[in-house]
């Protein structure tokens, strides 16, 4: 007998979110975790901001790309609580919403790619790998489609017909 799924579920018995879901929301908000981790500079913050985003533009959109990603963490966190009610439809469709954003996500790495006249940079690699490791996982990951499936249109409250 496997056991391993029982990792999965938390005290009340749903799937908890996947660590790498988590990783995902990150990879899309990289331009929020960059202008959060360039506030706790005192000296200079744009000289964190321009490490990573050479262009300004670049990190103006990143941080409009990222926003989405906010917003279904934001979702994640509602479904742990498991309200409220009228984010229920939503949670079911967070799949193609994260396919959004990553495609998203592609789209700006294409601009960065072109606006650099195709010269290869380390962090654009990196980018690219990431989107390509997130993709997959959206699309085979067993334990992430049981999680969004794991927040049914009707919950059965115990002692109620």
């Amino acid at each position: 007998m496997n056991f391993s799924n029982i990792t999965w579920l938390d005290d009340k018995g749903h799937i908890k979110p996947p660590l790498y879901l988590y990783l995902i929301l990150v990879y899309i908000a990289r331009g929020w975790c960059i202008f959060i981790a360039s506030l706790t500079q005192s000296s200079d913050r744009a000289a964190l901001v321009a490490l990573f985003y050479p262009q300004k533009s670049d990190f103006i959109m990143a941080l409009v790309a990222g926003f989405g990603a906010l917003l279904v963490y934001g979702v994640v966190i509602a479904e742990r609580k498991r309200s409220p009610l009228w984010l229920r439809p939503l949670f079911g469709q967070l799949k193609w919403v994260l396919l959004l954003l990553l495609v998203i996500d592609a789209g700006l790495l294409i601009e960065r790619t072109i606006n650099s006249h195709y010269l290869y940079n380390w962090s654009m690699g990196l980018d690219a790998l990431l989107l390509f490791w997130s993709l997959i996982y959206l699309f085979k990951s067993k334990r992430l489609s049981y999680y969004f499936a794991d927040w049914p249109r009707e919950e059965r409250f115990p002692g109620k017909v």
